[in-house]
C-alpha cells in the first residue's frame, strides 16, 4: 500500500485502509489501524471497514473506535460535512439561524474519542462553513437540544450521545428545525450527502502547526516577523533555544545539519502542541533544516538535497502561477546548485524548459553567478547546496534561512490544504522527474601526503594521466578534475568551472546514472564523498535504487579510498 504498510491481500480493504490513513488525523485511531494491518488482524479490519455506519432517522449509533463502522473523529467530521451540505440545500438562511450542539459524558480513552470531542469537531465543521453554532459548554441532557432548536428558531440540532447503550458506544442524534427528530425523506437525503462529502474539509482548510528553533542563535525574532509578513500563524518557538546564548547549553553541536540530535527539544514541543512540522535555523540563521511527522508517528528529517528538490519545485510552481504582465520568458529563467549537490534541478529544468547551472561548492560562487545572470536581464528563481543552504529570492545573493523558513511555512500550509505531506510531494516530484537518491559521508585523514597520494593514484590509475574507467564493476563514462582542470565531457578536455590546485576535487559520472564527487575539506582533515543515483522517470523501485547506490558507494570506498591501506578513519556515528 502507498502508506508503507503491507497489503492485506484484499484490494477493497487496502483501498479503504489507505483512504482512512490519508484522512484520519487522530494518532490513536490511525495507530490502531496500522497495528491491525501489521498484525494481519483480518477479522477486526473487516469489522472496522466492512460497511459504513448507516445514517437513519435516529442518526448514528455505534461503538467508538477506528474505521468507517465506528464512531470516531473522522466519521464525525464526514457525517457533519454531509449534514451541513444537506442543510445548505434546505435552508437559504442557514448562515443566519445556525444550529445547536450538545453532548453527554461518554468517553473512550483507547481511541481518543469522547462525546465532548465529537461535539467540538462537529461545531468546527459548521463554523468552517460559516454556520453559527450554539455549543453547550458542558454536558447536557438530550432534551435541551430540541428545546434550544425551537426556542431560538434554529435550523437543526445535534446531540452526541448513545443514550442507554453500552459504555463503548456513542451516537449522533439529529433534530430538524421543528424541534423534533428527523423523519423520511431527510434521513436518506443526509445519508446521500455524507457519501458525497467524505474528504475532510477541516484537513483542507486547517493551518498546519509549525515549531521553530533558532538553536540559541539570532533567528527567532526574524522568523516570527517573516511569518507575520507572509500572513501565516506564528510558529511555536522552542523556549529553551529561542534567545541567543553563546554557550549553546542544550546542544552538543549547534548545527541543525546534524539532524535529530539537535532537534530533541523541538520534537518534544511539537508532540506537546500537536505540531507536525519543525523548522530549524543554525545560529546565524543562514541555513534551514526541516522535519515532518510521518504517518507512522516517526519524524523524518529531510536532507539538504531533498529540501532543494521540494523548495525548487515550489518556487517554480509559484513562478508559473504569476500573471503574464512583466513575467520573464521561461527561456530566461535559471536555477543553480553546487557541483556536490543533487542534480534534481537539472532534471526539472530539462522537462520544464528553464536553465540549470552548476557552480563550485559554496554560495560565494552561486551568489556571484546569480548576479551575473541578473545583470544580463535573466531571472534567477532559486539556488541551493546540499548543506541545507537555500537562496529563495534574488533579494539576497547568499543562503538565507529566514526567507527559506517563511517560504517553507507557506509551502507546507499549501500542502496541508490539499492533505499532502512533504514526503508525499517529494515522492511525486521524483516520480515525475526521476528519483535522485543521495548518500554523502567522509573519512578522516590527518596525513596530507596520504591524501595527495590517494588523489594522484586516481589520476594515474591505468597508467600515467589515465583516470579509472570502472569502479568495482560500475562503468565510468566521464571524469572532471577541478584540481588539474581536466574534463572529459568537454571537446578540448578543459573544465569550464574554475579550478584550484590547492584543493583536491574529482567527479566521476557512471553509466548507471550515478555521480560521485570526491573532495578534500578546506577547513577540516576530511576526504568527503558526495554520491547520487539519478534514475530516469518511471524507474520507481526505490529499494532497488538504494541498493544500487549502496553498492556503488561500497565500491568507491574499497577501490578509490582504500581506508585500511591509507589508515583512514570513517565518519563517527
Amino acid at each position: 500500500m502507498e502508506n508503507g504498510l503491507e497489503s492485506t491481500g484484499d484490494i477493497r480493504l487496502d483501498q479503504a485502509v489507505t483512504q482512512w490513513l490519508q484522512y484520519d488525523k487522530n494518532p490513536k485511531t490511525a495507530a490502531a489501524v496500522r497495528s491491525m494491518v501489521k498484525d494481519k488482524a483480518m477479522s477486526e479490519l473487516q469489522k472496522c471497514f466492512g460497511a459504513r455506519m448507516e445514517f437513519g432517522t435516529a442518526g448514528l449509533r455505534a461503538a467508538m473506535g477506528p474505521g468507517v463502522s465506528r464512531m470516531n473523529d473522522l466519521t464525525i467530521i464526514q457525517t457533519t460535512q454531509g449534514f451541513c451540505a444537506y442543510l445548505e440545500q434546505c435552508f437559504t438562511d442557514l448562515k443566519q439561524r445556525g444550529v445547536v450542539i450538545g453532548f453527554d459524558a461518554r468517553a473512550n480513552p483507547p481511541s481518543g474519542g469522547s462525546s465532548k470531542r465529537f461535539a467540538c469537531l462537529a461545531a468546527s465543521v459548521f463554523i468552517s462553513r460559516g454556520v453559527p453554532v450554539y455549543l453547550f459548554s458542558d454536558i447536557t441532557p438530550t432534551p435541551y437540544v430540541p428545546f434550544t432548536v425551537s426556542h431560538l428558531g434554529l435550523c437543526a440540532g445535534v446531540m452526541v450521545t448513545a443514550s442507554h447503550n453500552p459504555k463503548q458506544d456513542n451516537g449522533y442524534k439529529v433534530y430538524w428545525a421543528n424541534g423534533a427528530q428527523i423523519i423520511p425523506p431527510h434521513d436518506k437525503g443526509i445519508a446521500a450527502a455524507i457519501e458525497q462529502n467524505l474528504e475532510p474539509e477541516l484537513n483542507k482548510n486547517s493551518e498546519v502547526k509549525i515549531v521553530h528553533t533558532s538553536v540559541h542563535g539570532v533567528g527567532h525574532i526574524f522568523v516570527q516577523a517573516a511569518f507575520k509578513a507572509f500572513d501565516l500563524h506564528p510558529p511555536y518557538a522552542v523556549e529553551e533555544q529561542k534567545d541567543p546564548d553563546p554557550e549553546f547549553p542544550t546542544v552538543k553541536y549547534p548545527n541543525p545539519e546534524e539532524g535529530e540530535g539537535v532537534l530533541t527539544l523541538s520534537f518534544a514541543l511539537a508532540d506537546k502542541e500537536g505540531a507536525t512540522v519543525i523548522l530549524a535555523n543554525d545560529p546565524d540563521a543562514d541555513r534551514l533544516a526541516i522535519a515532518q511527522k510521518q504517518e507512522s508517528g516517526q519524524w523524518r528529517v529531510f536532507t539538504g538535497n531533498e529540501l532543494g528538490a521540494l523548495l525548487g519545485w515550489w518556487i517554480f510552481q509559484c513562478w508559473k502561477q504569476q500573471k503574464d504582465e512583466g513575467k520573464a520568458s521561461i527561456k530566461d529563467v535559471y536555477m543553480l546548485s553546487s557541483t556536490v549537490s543533487s542534480k534534481i534541478l537539472r532534471a526539472i529544468a530539462v522537462k520544464e524548459g528553464f536553465h540549470f547551472e552548476e557552480t563550485l561548492t559554496g554560495f560565494k560562487w552561486m551568489g556571484n553567478r546569480a548576479r551575473e545572470l541578473l545583470d544580463q536581464g535573466k531571472t534567477v528563481l532559486f539556488a541551493f547546496e546540499e548543506a541545507i543552504g537555500y537562496m529563495c529570492s534574488p533579494a539576497v545573493l547568499d543562503k538565507d534561512g529566514v526567507s527559506a523558513a517563511a517560504i517553507a511555512g507557506e509551502f507546507v500550509s499549501y500542502l496541508a490544504s490539499k492533505n499532502i505531506t512533504l514526503s508525499h510531494q517529494l515522492r511525486s516530484i521524483y516520480e515525475e522527474y526521476g528519483y535522485h537518491i543521495s548518500k554523502n559521508s567522509y573519512f578522516i585523514c590527518h596525513n596530507q601526503d596520504t591524501i595527495k597520494g590517494m588523489f594522484e593514484r586516481l589520476r594515474n590509475y591505468d597508467g600515467k594521466n589515465s583516470y579509472p574507467k570502472e569502479c568495482g564493476g560500475f562503468a565510468i563514462t566521464a571524469v572532471r578534475d577541478l584540481t588539474t582542470g581536466y574534463d572529459s565531457n568537454q571537446p578540448d578536455n578543459k573544465a569550464v568551472l574554475p579550478t584550484s590546485k590547492s584543493s583536491q576535487m574529482i567527479t566521476f559520472t557512471f553509466a548507471n546514472g550515478g555521480v560521485a564527487t570526491i573532495r578534500t575539506s578546506g577547513t577540516e582533515p576530511k576526504i568527503k564523498y558526495y554520491t547520487e543515483l539519478c534514475a530516469a522517470p518511471g524507474n520507481s523501485d526505490l529499494n532497488q535504487l538504494k541498493t544500487e547506490l549502496d553498492n556503488l558507494v561500497d565500491a568507491i570506498v574499497e577501490h578509490f579510498y582504500q581506508p585500511e591501506k591509507n589508515n583512514l578513519t570513517p565518519r563517527p556515528e
